[in-house]
């Protein structure tokens, strides 16, 4: 690993025809291993036990990628959102400016937003009809989330600076539904209802899912409340314009394990959400009436078929039209209590600043993949993608000066191909080796009007290679290592080139950024021993970057800049252990990351060898689930759980700016979750009620900038499968 890194440093500052060369090299050195690594493995006897089929989870998690995988049927009977459940998971930290439906950052050994793809399903995410965000996507709708660390899979077709995660639906296609109903605390409802449908004679199959969220998020936050005199004094006050509400629903039909198609799928779906804006980044300024929202409306279409025994064929096919609402055009300022200070008609309309706006804009994307697998011989697999992403936006004002044209009105378009190769050898042996080449094509074109309403033309193209490769050995049955190391690419998304129309202005000159990731560690997997069942996955990552895309900005309006050099390392690692009979399991997760600046020059020169602002560096979780059978009768059991975290203490500004004793930071936050669920199983019906204390200390707990999130919750929820 070491040396293909050494290798591959050259290629960040090589001319593109040599940057193909050298990925090429890089697969062919990749193929040698595999091919003497093929040799001994045929000289050696095997020592595989089969030990019947494994479940897709399993597959992954054994195979050479870099990836962790969390299933979801506990967290579907729990009160947990998707975020609550990602932020449990080794290397992943997860920050939030409030509660339910609030912004909220996602972050994977160091790199956070844009620079991890996320997936629904393969397709990305916003496109799928999710513009929430991850952490709000409804937990009931899926069924297990792969993190793949810093390493994407070619299958993906993404250009994933330092990752991926894919969260993987319901994929049964037997008659049956599946509802949950949930409430609690802060004006809380979350509903989702699903049904299925498979008429076996003609593989005719149909799908319906649909969720409604709700939130007041009316809870007590500490802030500094002036007074008439002038002075601010310290109040506990209720957050009184925080409400979200969501909404969403696909329909799924077409037909499986056919002739001609094993998988002949269109889905179409409409989501949507609305969310109240109480406050700027760092709570200083307090607002009354400004929202925002967004709509999403969509088909996608996938095809499988066997074209050969040994050729496989993969088509999908995504358009999602949407459109992004911003509403800021109070009259009035207001303070922490809900009242009307002072009003604006003197100093202009608007909350956040000086200028109101009453705005929308529109997106249309096109997604497009085809991937094409070819077995040339057992344990020998090629893979060839091509992924096209077509993306063009424009908006309107509707409160601007009429005598000069609306900034909005600017037609942006940009466009990606990722396309990409690998080679597999050994899925089923003891060493697994992917070894794959990746091209990234990338075009920008837009106006940038100015307030005198000229436009200039902007256009910006470029043409980058990647490459990595990836290996598991295993020792025996229960452990095994895994090696990976990509040079990855990244382009900018369009929200980060035009801004999200709400509080993130456009940068249509940013750069692709690249990066080189490494991953190293073993995982033990040691199943139905007279101990229990144990598991522990260490993984030591490194992370070298260039041109990283960051959001800076004040506490109003903030944009994406190019920032030249990061370097991330660290370990991350996991336990859990069930104890036989699976009455008690016990487990828990550590990360320590070392995310600094590695500019020498530039507008961070001055910052170089500090740790990157309003990252956390030291953080973990811990619990413990306490199971007891036969409660009321034979087939249902009640469980009590417990679940921690801790975030260590972590500066929101620059190490090296200002004094020691005046720096700006989070202090160290730990959080307890207690609960319990009782489940029970019928001919009919799968049933589970659970009960669920959140933030049981009431400890006050704040995001990357500072906002104060929900203290002590309370929540309740029942499930049904049928």
């Amino acid at each position: 690993m070491i040396r293909i890194f050494n290798f591959c440093r050259p290629v960040v500052k090589a001319s593109p025809r040599r940057r193909m060369k050298l990925a090429f090299v890089v697969c062919i050195l990749g193929t040698c291993t595999v091919a003497v690594r093929a040799h001994a493995q045929e000289a050696a006897p095997a020592e595989v036990k089969v030990r019947g089929r494994a479940s897709e989870s399993q597959r992954l998690q054994r195979s050479a990628e870099a990836v962790t995988v969390v299933n979801t049927d506990r967290a579907k009977r729990q009160s947990a959102d998707m975020g609550e459940v990602l932020a449990r998971i080794q290397g992943v930290a997860l920050r939030r400016m409030g509660g339910l439906g609030s912004d909220a950052r996602f972050s994977l050994n160091g790199f956070s937003d844009d620079q991890i793809r996320f997936f629904l399903d393969g397709v990305p995410l916003d496109v799928a009809g999710y513009p929430f965000g991850i952490a709000n996507v409804p937990v009931n709708l899926i069924d297990r989330i792969e993190i793949y660390r810093g390493v994407v899979p070619v299958r993906f077709g993404a250009d994933a600076l330092g990752g991926a995660v894919n969260l993987a639906g319901d994929r049964r296609y037997d008659t049956g539904a599946n509802v949950s109903y949930q409430f609690g605390s802060f004006g809380t409802q979350r509903f989702t209802l699903g049904g299925r449908y498979r008429h076996e004679p003609s593989g005719i199959v149909a799908r319906a899912n649909g969720f409604f969220d709700v939130a007041k998020n009316n809870y007590d936050v500490d802030v500094l409340v002036p007074q008439t005199s002038g002075a601010q004094i310290p109040m506990t006050v209720r957050r009184f314009h925080d409400g979200y509400l969501a909404y969403g629903v696909s329909v799924e039909a077409g037909v499986v394990d056919r002739p001609w198609a094993k998988r002949l799928l269109l889905r179409g779906f409409t989501t949507g959400y609305d969310k109240d804006l109480q406050n700027d980044a760092i709570m200083s300024r307090v607002y009354g009436e400004p929202t925002y929202g967004e709509r999403v409306s969509g088909v996608t279409v996938r095809y499988e078929q066997p074209l050969r025994e040994n050729v496989e064929l993969e088509l999908v096919g995504s358009y999602a039209y949407r459109s992004i609402d911003f509403v800021d055009k109070s009259h009035w300022q207001y303070n922490w209590l809900g009242q009307r200070s002072r009003e604006l008609r003197d100093f202009g309309r608007g909350e956040i600043d000086a200028k109101p706006r009453d705005q929308t804009e529109w997106q249309h994307t096109g997604f497009a993949r085809a991937t094409l697998a070819w077995t040339v011989a057992p344990e020998h697999t090629i893979r060839l993608t091509t992924t096209p992403t077509y993306a063009t936006r424009t908006g309107e004002g509707r409160l601007r000066d009429m005598t000069v044209r609306d900034p909005l009105s600017a037609r942006n378009t940009s466009m990606t191909l990722v396309s990409g190769a690998e080679y597999e050898f050994g899925a089923e042996s003891r060493f697994q080796n992917i070894a794959f080449v990746k091209n990234y094509v990338y075009h920008v074109d837009g106006e940038d009007i100015e307030l005198n309403g000229a436009g200039k033309s902007l256009e910006k193209d470029s043409l980058t290679f990647g490459a990595g490769d990836t290996l598991r050995y295993r020792v025996n049955d229960w452990l095994y290592a895994k090696a990976s190391y990509e040079y990855a690419t990244r382009l900018p998304r369009p929200d980060e080139v035009f801004g999200n129309g709400v509080l993130i202005t456009p940068n249509l000159q940013l750069e692709p950024e690249v990066s080189h990731n490494a991953n190293l560690g073993p995982r033990i997997e040691l199943r139905r021993s007279r101990a229990g069942d144990i598991a522990v996955d260490v993984n030591a990552f490194l992370r070298e970057s260039d041109k990283l895309i960051v959001l800076f900005g004040t506490e109003r309006f903030y944009s994406y800049q190019n920032v030249y050099k990061t370097r991330a390392i660290g370990v991350e690692g996991s336990f859990a252990w069930t104890a036989p009979f699976r009455w008690l399991t016990l487990d828990g997760t550590v990360t320590y990351q070392d995310v600094r600046n590695a500019s020498s020059e530039g507008l961070f020169g001055a910052f170089d060898g500090d740790r990157v602002p309003s990252k956390p560096w030291l953080f973990g979780s811990w619990g413990a689930r306490l199971r007891f059978p036969h409660v009321l009768r034979a087939d249902d059991w009640l469980e009590a759980f417990y679940v921690g975290r801790y975030v260590h203490r972590f500066y929101r500004n620059w190490e090296s700016f200002g004094a020691l004793d005046t720096k700006d930071a989070i202090d160290a936050q730990v959080t307890h979750a207690v609960g319990v669920t009782y489940w029970l199983h019928t001919d009919l019906t799968t049933l589970s009620t659970s009960f669920e204390v959140q933030n049981l200390t009431d400890a006050k707990v704040f995001d990357f900038f500072g906002v104060q999130r929900p203290g002590r919750a309370y929540f309740v929820k029942v499930t049904a499968d049928l």
